[in-house]
């Protein structure tokens, strides 16, 4: 009965953190909201000559079908000019000769900088998840016993552990490297190359053998592994390891958490801007042998039951034939990093006092606080891309209100997302996590069950989370041509970062009636 009442009493505690995590106390930055609109004002003018193609086209055709009109016109305009001109003086008609010349020259200048800075469309080829082998899979028995079992721990850790694991969300069928499941871990950097080498290797296959795709046909490669940062680096070795050719453009990122698949993705959009008709991969994967946390410290033990092995292959590129053949277009991409002190360590590698290094997680209010409000952040920049205008008034009129009456006096306009975004693949960070977006942003059971069940069934695996949410859709949903995919992942620094596709083809099995 006691348990019964420190449970009771608890719940509501954890209900106000998570309310917390979605609604910071600060009204909405104009500044940011600007920087929504931004990609508005660059494409106006390629929005305007769009408006008036139809308009000259029209008027062409009518002119053509009526020619002798256009002939009337053109011999009274040359009657007008030559009168005109035999009026002038030498000196002017020079001046207006070179003023005309140079209206043109200014007007080809303008076409061609416009034309120089359009934006190539990037397209999503395929993807493909890393599927381990039955040999790495673990049960919650197996964690519990190998915890105990290691040594590493005090039985209040091995305690902590095991109500943590039954309380995450994960299933009882995740996957561990074998270094770390050996009786006498194998923590060496060796070992961790070798889970390193099977997931990238593995999904790249998979990637290959999907697409068709050659490594000699690589233009681009990315590989974020944010915990694992070896010399040669990861990326070095996936040349190596498929001999890509010698002048493929290789980026490797460390350090940028859970976010950083979405951080390479955006790398990747960039590259495709300046480089024409080029190929782009992207790994993503986080590496579990050498960051096993073996310390008693709990803010640090959270690390140990939520993440597993995994990872992912993304094709990209601004081939225009892939969008015959691709699966969806990159809409829109939104990184945000908060610069302040509690932002920077809410998620902190370190080493606990004993030296046992670790990935220390911020607590309470204080983390919900921090993602809270990079969350609001991220999609105030990114609400004005992709709302709808029946959206955007509703937020732009109730913000003004606000403003003239007071912001504590009227609640303040949350945007429908759902009226942008027909699937989700919110990052499978733990329970708390996806339970809080489902109640604040009015999801559906349906909308967030990729995101569930990748938990479930792989655990956390970090950057490579939302490719396996997004391979779940695809696989149990079905996205219609033309339906958008929001992508949003979180990680340390503290980052939020979002992506939205476009599909550009019916995808996945036949259609499913939505839950609500």
């Amino acid at each position: 009965m006691v348990e019964e009442k420190k449970t009771t009493q608890a719940t509501p505690r954890v209900e106000e953190e998570v309310k917390s995590y979605y609604y910071p106390d600060r009204d909405a930055d104009m500044e940011e909201v600007g920087r929504g609109y931004s990609i508005w004002r660059n494409n106006t003018f390629r929005t305007m000559v769009l408006g008036l193609t139809p308009l000259v086209v029209i008027n062409f055709i009518y002119l053509y079908n009526n020619s002798d009109i256009l002939m009337d016109i053109f011999d009274k305009f040359q009657t007008m000019v030559y009168e005109e001109m035999s009026n002038q003086d030498p000196t002017n008609i020079y001046i207006i000769i070179t003023l005309a010349f140079l209206s043109l020259l200014g007007l080809e200048l303008v076409i061609s900088v416009f034309l120089s800075k359009r934006r190539r469309e990037v397209y999503l080829v395929d993807f493909s998840v890393f599927q381990p082998p039955e040999q790495y899979k673990i049960s919650h028995e197996f964690f519990v016993e190998h915890t105990k079992s290691v040594g590493w721990f005090d039985q209040d850790s091995v305690d902590f552990q095991s109500k943590l694991l039954y309380r995450t969300g994960l299933g009882n069928e995740t996957y561990f490297p074998a270094g770390i499941t050996k009786k006498t871990p194998d923590v060496s950097m060796e070992s961790a190359r070798s889970e390193a080498q099977l997931v990238l290797s593995g999904c790249l296959d998979a990637l290959f053998a999907k697409t068709g795709l050659k490594p000699q046909e690589i233009d681009i490669l990315i590989v974020n592994c944010s915990l694992f940062n070896p010399t040669p680096s990861l990326a070095a070795m996936m040349m190596n390891r498929y001999k890509m050719r010698s002048d493929v453009l290789s980026y490797n990122l460390s350090g940028m958490g859970c976010s950083a698949g979405a951080i390479s993705i955006d790398l990747a959009k960039q590259l495709l801007q300046v480089h024409k008709n080029a190929t782009a991969v992207v790994l993503s994967t986080e590496n579990i042998t050498q960051n096993w946390y073996r310390g008693n410290e709990r803010a640090m033990l959270v690390t140990n039951t939520l993440f597993r092995m995994g990872g992912a292959a993304i094709m990209l590129s601004n081939k225009s034939k892939y969008y015959w053949t691709g699966k969806y277009r990159l809409v829109a991409s939104v990184r945000v990093t908060k610069c302040h002190d509690a932002a920077y360590n809410a998620v902190y590698q370190t080493e606990d006092s004993k030296g046992n290094k670790g990935v220390r997680l911020a607590t309470g209010r204080d983390l919900m606080t921090v993602v809270g409000d990079c969350m609001k952040t991220n999609f105030t920049i990114l609400g004005p891309m992709v709302l709808p205008w029946s959206e955007q008034i509703k937020f732009f009129v109730n913000f003004c209100y606000r403003k003239l009456v007071g912001g504590k006096k009227v609640p303040a306009y949350v945007p429908n997302f759902k009226k942008a975004f027909q699937h989700f693949c919110i990052h499978a960070g733990g329970r708390a996590v996806i339970d809080g977006l489902e109640e604040n942003f009015n999801l559906s059971p349906y909308d967030v069950e990729p995101s569930r069940a990748t938990l479930y069934r792989y655990g956390n695996t970090s950057s490579s989370s939302i490719w396996y949410e997004l391979n779940f859709i695809e696989k149990q949903h079905s996205v219609k041509c033309g339906e958008k995919v929001l992508q949003l992942s979180f990680g340390s620094g503290f980052k939020m970062n979002s992506l939205v596709w476009q599909s550009i083809r019916d995808i996945g099995p036949s259609k499913k009636k939505k839950s609500n």
